[in-house]
């Protein structure tokens, strides 16, 4: 991989990780960092995703997970977390708890997540985004303290 493409991908996780801290900061979510092993992971799941031409997550990596992929045109890392903080709306403040419909947007914001790691894979007009994040979200009977509702 030659440093053109390093620059590329150190740009892109900056990206997503201004998104990121962008909408935390919404909920009252401390910032992510970038953590260099975690972007290494998700680099090679996003490639391996990008070979196999699938959505699949990776089983038992102990990190939380998000995935995007997307054909045609131009796509920001920040395309990618606003799509997953999108789920917002479908979001359930009455009754915090894990959806289907939500789960990416609960990890975006999950208020105990610390460091992100982002990896992209692209090959002609498709590209496959991934996001592992440290500790993971999404645990039951753990929304209200994590899932704060926008106070901004």
């Amino acid at each position: 991989m030659g440093r053109d493409c390093h620059k590329v991908n150190r740009l892109f996780a900056q990206e997503c990780l201004n998104a990121h801290n962008k909408y935390r900061a919404l909920h009252q979510a401390p910032p992510l960092t970038l953590n260099p092993k975690l972007n290494a992971l998700a680099t090679n799941w996003a490639q391996h995703l990008l070979a196999l031409n699938r959505m699949e997550h990776r089983q038992n990596s102990g990190y939380g997970e998000n995935i995007y992929m997307a054909m045609g045109g131009m796509m920001s890392a920040a395309d990618a977390v606003a799509s997953w903080y999108n789920e917002i709306n479908q979001y359930h403040w009455g009754s915090p708890s894990f959806s289907m419909g939500t789960g990416h947007f609960t990890q975006v914001v999950w208020k105990n997540s610390t460091e992100l790691g982002v990896g992209f894979a692209k090959r002609g007009n498709v590209i496959y985004v991934v996001c592992n994040y440290n500790p993971p979200g999404n645990y039951n009977n753990m929304f209200r303290e994590n899932v704060l509702p926008k106070t901004r």
